[in-house]
């Protein structure tokens, strides 16, 4: 039909493999995370949070996440494209649930995009580190 688009996007059991892995690999260095993984449309699809997590960890894997899912590039990458124009740069950090450090990774899969997930809790290395790891468990590039 004209006019209408199919959007294929990560499954719950994906995200959910994908999220369970991140948080597992914190656990195993001793760093406990949250874990969010969103669809091509930036909505939750799975989370995970691991006990003792730092509280704020929850909204921040969200953002980061959604950020991710949004412009389809890792945070940090979100943070170079505008942080030459002061402008832009304010006017999307003032936007609800961006996050634009890095452990938010997009989620591609035979190079389709098809969401992102969002690692929060340990320092950004570590927390890109554990994106990487949930990307991995389920065949998606890594960045």
């Amino acid at each position: 039909m004209d006019g209408v688009v199919s959007v294929r996007t990560v499954g719950h059991e994906l995200a959910l493999k994908a999220a369970a892995a991140a948080v597992a690999m914190g656990a195993a260095a001793g760093c406990p995370v949250v874990a969010a993984v969103v669809g091509a449309g930036g909505d939750l699809v799975a989370f995970v949070r691991a006990s003792g997590s730092p509280s704020p960890s929850a909204k921040i894997a969200q953002d980061k996440a959604y950020s991710a899912a949004s412009f389809r590039v890792p945070t940090p990458d979100l943070y170079a494209m505008v942080s030459g124009n002061p402008a832009l740069r304010d006017g999307i950090v003032a936007q609800p649930g961006i996050a634009m450090f890095g452990g938010g990774l997009p989620i591609e899969i035979a190079g389709e995009f098809v969401g992102a997930i969002g690692i929060s809790g340990g320092s950004e290395a570590m927390d890109v580190e554990y994106a990487n790891a949930g990307l991995a468990a389920i065949g998606a590039r890594q960045f």
